[in-house]
């Protein structure tokens, strides 16, 4: 108990100077006049922020923390309350593995009398495509379809071009999709990735194009 007791009490003390200061509202607004009112650099921002936040607390710490100073400048921006609360937990989540201090390889190298820092480094290469999934539900409406929010077939939708995003992104920077990829072909797999990212149907369309071109490129190749 004391190990969830003391950062929560901190926690505690923090919120209330961001809420009794008025310092929580003001760094909304610097984060929405950094970013100009354009959403990806307040996504980016926020990311970063809660990165930070995250090399020195505990998960739950720097979700309350970066709650109470990120979530109104996202909300205002247009994203739905929902969504900005996943997006701080989802990154909260991800500083975990990440360096310079994952706090969890460590713990895990500390158990298995493995190098830390290897240890670190390759739990960062295994979760770097998750990096950009909390972009997909927060820059565009349709993207709220991940959460299972909206009509049925926009779900359907966002779920299956997410998924195939996620893959072209990690074919295409591994270098492998059915066989050894030429690198025309990881060119084009990362950028329907980038496509596919972004939650608008016409990129959506185009990157699935994409895609199913060089799988069906490869899967000739592979044959011969």
């Amino acid at each position: 108990m004391l190990s969830v007791v003391a950062p929560t009490a901190a926690a505690g003390i923090i919120i209330g100077i961001f809420t009794l200061t008025g310092l929580g509202l003001k760094l909304s607004g610097i984060i929405v006049d950094a970013a100009g009112a354009n959403l990806f650099l307040a996504l980016v921002y926020t990311a970063l922020a809660v990165w930070v936040l995250g090399l020195a607390l505990p998960i739950t710490a720097s979700y309350i923390i970066a709650a109470v100073m990120a979530a109104p400048a996202l909300i205002k921006l247009g994203v739905p309350d929902f969504a900005a609360h996943m997006f701080i937990f989802y990154y909260a989540l991800l500083s975990e593995v990440s360096p310079p201090v994952g706090l969890s390889p460590f713990a895990a190298a500390a158990i298995t009398g493995g190098n830390p820092y290897k240890t670190m480094m390759m739990a960062w290469k295994y979760t770097l495509p998750a990096f950009v999934v909390p972009f997909m539900f927060t820059l565009a409406p349709e993207g709220v379809g991940l959460l299972l929010q909206g009509n049925l077939p926009n779900i359907i939708f966002a779920t299956i071009s997410a998924i195939v995003g996620i893959t072209a992104l990690t074919t295409g920077v591994g270098g492998w999709l059915l066989h050894r990829a030429t690198w025309f072909e990881r060119i084009a797999l990362v950028l329907a990735g980038i496509l596919l990212v972004y939650p608008a149907t016409n990129f959506d369309l185009v990157g699935l194009a994409i895609f199913a071109g060089v799988l069906a490129y490869q899967y000739g190749t592979r044959q011969k």
